[in-house]
């Protein structure tokens, strides 16, 4: 279980589109702002790990032509989120908004997110501490998981949350929202690399 624990802590905090997204819209927007979107990213994951449990994931992902549409959909999707983010306060009127998305935003994007299934599908089906108990197992799993969702993602929204309450100028706050921006955009570069090779 220590085991199992630690790979969860490692894969949680290293950036995927949910940390970044948080962490950028924490920069962009403030902490309670960014919280709903944060809340729908939970619901997400937690959707996608029920996904992953009950075999439907693996099911719909078995597709080719809907796999790629999937991966369409979430480069498309973390495209526009990168532009929310790199976009936010300035005055350009096709993208500017007061506010990040909210509940329905992140669970869109834990829905089409190709790490929130690779994460899930390793935990849940790699690990097994209690082969005899797969019911003990699998709560065991999810509790565990959340346990350090949550913790971990307050992290990141605060970290961002940091930046925006620095009070920066103008430049200085327009820099750091096209930083994350740019760095939602190597996740998108790397998803795309990665459909392509398999």
């Amino acid at each position: 279980m220590l085991t199992f624990t630690l790979a969860v802590l490692l894969l949680f905090i290293t950036p995927g589109p949910g940390v970044l997204t948080t962490a950028g819209f924490g920069a962009a927007y403030g902490f309670r702002p960014s919280l709903q979107y944060v809340f729908g990213l939970f619901l997400g994951t937690n959707m996608v790990m029920l996904a992953v449990i009950t075999g439907f994931a693996a099911v719909i992902l078995s597709i080719p032509w809907l796999r790629w549409v999937l991966m369409a959909a979430s480069i498309a999707y973390l495209l526009y989120l990168a532009a929310r983010i790199a976009f936010a306060g300035a005055r350009v009127g096709f993208i500017a908004a007061k506010a990040p998305p909210g509940i329905l935003g992140g669970l869109a994007l834990q829905a089409i997110n190709p790490k929130a299934y690779v994460v899930n599908t390793s935990l849940i089906t790699g690990f097994s501490f209690a082969p005899d108990n797969l019911p003990f197992e699998i709560l065991s799993k999810a509790l565990i998981m959340n346990a350090i969702w949550i913790p971990v993602h307050l992290a990141w929204l605060y970290a961002g949350t940091v930046l925006h309450e620095l009070n920066l100028s103008d430049t200085a706050q327009r820099r750091i929202n096209m930083a994350m921006a740019l760095a939602m955009l190597s996740v998108v570069a790397l998803a795309t690399l990665t459909a392509t090779q398999s």
